[in-house]
């Protein structure tokens, strides 16, 4: 995997969530995940085509979507992942990736990214295509977001 791939998707992460969630985080050692895994209760996935074909997800917990939330509504609370909650986790997804294709465009490879689909519930079970997933915890003071990058080499 080329790392030049790589490192928009971890820098637009972090920046975005620091920008619209005022949540700084720390990456976390990257590791590679058989196709098939389990994933926390909370998920953004987006899909990736053109150059670059295959699937982002990043992975919460739910006491975290709630914080993220939270924060990007100005500090409204969040005490369920009701129907604005998960419009605002969700939209942080499509920014992520919305910045990254931005990014990998300015190193003329060009993709377009799907609308994001949040998944919520207990024990979620992914399944890909692909043989592997690089993993890249972002740590941060409320916990670890996972980004899971799957792409089609």
């Amino acid at each position: 995997m080329n790392v030049e791939l790589i490192n928009p998707f971890i820098k637009t992460s972090k920046d975005i969530l620091k920008q619209m969630a005022n949540i700084s985080s720390d990456t976390g050692e990257i590791y590679i995940k058989d196709a098939s895994f389990d994933t926390p209760n909370v998920m953004i996935m987006i899909g990736l085509t053109g150059e670059i074909q295959g699937q982002v997800i990043l992975g919460m917990d739910k006491e975290l979507a709630k914080k993220i939330a939270s924060n990007m509504m100005c500090g409204m609370p969040v005490e369920n992942l009701d129907i604005i909650a998960k419009s605002a986790i969700s939209e942080l997804g499509n920014m992520i990736l919305g910045n990254t294709a931005t990014l990998l465009s300015n190193q003329d490879v060009t993709i377009d990214i799907t609308p994001p689909t949040l998944l919520v519930g207990e024990k979620i079970s992914i399944s890909t295509s692909l043989d592997k997933t690089i993993t890249v915890p972002l740590n941060t003071e409320y916990g670890i977001i996972e980004l899971d990058i799957i792409i089609k080499e």
